[in-house]
């Protein structure tokens, strides 16, 4: 089993988020002692946004890239073969102004290439990452599960299922900025998901 987790808090040190995906990776590695892991951290090795010089890069055929747009290009291929290789993806993740850190949606861009994890047919998109069982941790000041408010639940849903990721479990840590008592018990409910996602 290859174990790919993913750090997209913005903070390098005690965000909530990587102390949930660390837990549910702990547990996997408990059950699967012979387990792969892989971890990125985006805090601390941050990725390039994409932007007008990596797009070109990307729309230049391969043989006709300069060495620099080569260079870009390969730092997205690092990120994707990493993702393919995975069997299953961990990806810590804060709410931050209710939608994801923009290390996650860098992350996302890197990763959606036509062609390669995603294709158009006749019949609409097809994901090609497929097979891959994912785990998302949610970290939140606030309460918003299951409410309109939560936003990053339903992009989630849809850029991985996009993506060919339909396997996708949810661990819940809520009100961790409500008191103290709040936040015990919104790391005793992210508890209780692992324990049920992890059956």
């Amino acid at each position: 089993m290859n174990i790919l987790q993913i750090n997209t808090s913005a903070r390098r040190e005690d965000a909530n988020s990587t102390r949930i995906a660390n837990a549910i990776t702990a547990r996997l590695q408990s059950a699967n002692p012979t387990a792969i892991l892989t971890v990125r951290d985006l805090a601390s090795h941050p990725h390039p946004m994409l932007d007008e010089a990596a797009l070109n890069a990307l729309f230049t055929p391969a043989e006709q890239r300069s060495p620099a747009q080569a260079a870009r290009v390969a730092l997205d291929d690092a990120l994707i073969t990493e993702i393919q290789a995975a069997d299953v993806l961990i990806l810590g993740v804060p709410m931050y102004n209710f939608g994801v850190p923009v290390q996650l949606k860098t992350w996302i861009d890197a990763i959606a290439r036509t062609g390669v994890t995603f294709r158009y047919t006749e019949n609409g998109p097809e994901g090609l990452l497929k097979g891959k069982k994912v785990f998302v941790a949610l970290a939140r000041g606030g309460r918003y599960r299951n409410t309109e408010s939560d936003t990053q639940v339903p992009y989630l849903k849809t850029v991985l299922g996009f993506l060919g990721m339909t396997e996708v479990q949810f661990i819940y840590a809520e009100g961790l900025n409500m008191g103290p008592a709040a936040a015990q018990q919104g790391f005793a409910e992210a508890e209780a998901d692992m324990a049920a996602a992890l059956a």
